[in-house]
């Protein structure tokens, strides 16, 4: 674990939220999802998202992007209300890069089309953008696959080009839809480093879900746990493994991180 995370981010100096979240409260016909959430995220930090399946994870991704509008609560993005910006608008004005669980990507072009077909769209000076796609290539090591189809990809390829899909604006948010699925454990190891790299690197704040728990809490500097509507627990790994709360409704008595 610590070959991954080597530190973690416990306090800032100064408090200074890219992401605010404040009594979301979500119901989809008689069915309550979300009820009076309340969480922030400071700039630079990573954040997890851990909890049953149904809780609400995805759900909130979907009103941060503003997919979904919720029935009740304030998302606050850099000292703004985006409640009623639409999706375009949030990405481009506060550079929201989205990673979801499934999809994201053409497959039937090549992973160099891929990234061509968006950079057309979000970089307009030619050079550059022909500059920013084989920085990616190269920084992920996707160079002997530049010209395979992206349906032919490996999942732990596909999850590579999505994020560099995402990365091609210049993120300052960036939001993992359960990143770690489905992929072999040295995938894994891979875009936990690339996920920490990120934070290091450039500086973005990362917001990921997973089901992978000890993955999850692998790369990151704070989680909160999310169970019957609510946030049950929030703080740092060893923090949440020896809350009670969090071991009752989620992790279970033997769940250990190292």
């Amino acid at each position: 674990m610590a070959l991954i995370k080597k530190f973690r981010i416990k306090s800032f100096k100064k408090v200074d939220p890219i992401i605010q979240v404040k009594k979301l409260s979500l119901s989809f016909g008689s069915r309550k999802i979300l009820d009076g959430i309340n969480f922030s995220i400071n700039k630079g930090q990573i954040l997890g998202l851990l909890g049953p399946n149904g809780v609400g994870k995805s759900t909130i991704f979907n009103i941060i992007t503003g997919l979904i509008k919720p029935d009740f609560g304030d998302v606050i993005i850099n000292s703004k209300k985006v409640n009623d910006y639409p999706i375009y608008k949030r990405t481009v004005m506060f550079k929201i890069g989205y990673v979801p669980q499934y999809g994201g990507y053409f497959g039937d072009l090549t992973l160099f089309e891929n990234l061509k077909a968006v950079g057309e769209i979000l970089i307009s000076n030619n050079k550059i953008c022909s500059e920013k796609i084989n920085s990616l290539i190269s920084k992920f090591e996707m160079e002997t696959i530049r010209d395979v189809k992206a349906k032919h990809l490996s999942g732990g390829q596909k999850k590579k080009l999505v994020i560099s899909l995402a990365l091609l604006g210049n993120p300052k948010i960036l939001l993992l839809d359960e990143p770690f699925a489905a992929l072999d454990v040295m995938t894994i190891k891979s875009l936990q480093e690339i996920i920490v790299n990120l934070q290091n690197e450039n500086n973005i704040s990362i917001v990921l879900c997973d089901h992978q728990a000890r993955d999850l809490l692998s790369c990151v500097d704070i989680a909160i746990i999310l169970s019957n509507c609510k946030i049950i627990a929030t703080g740092t790994p060893s923090d949440l493994i020896h809350d009670t709360k969090a071991r009752n409704a989620y992790f279970g008595d033997s769940f250990k991180i190292s």
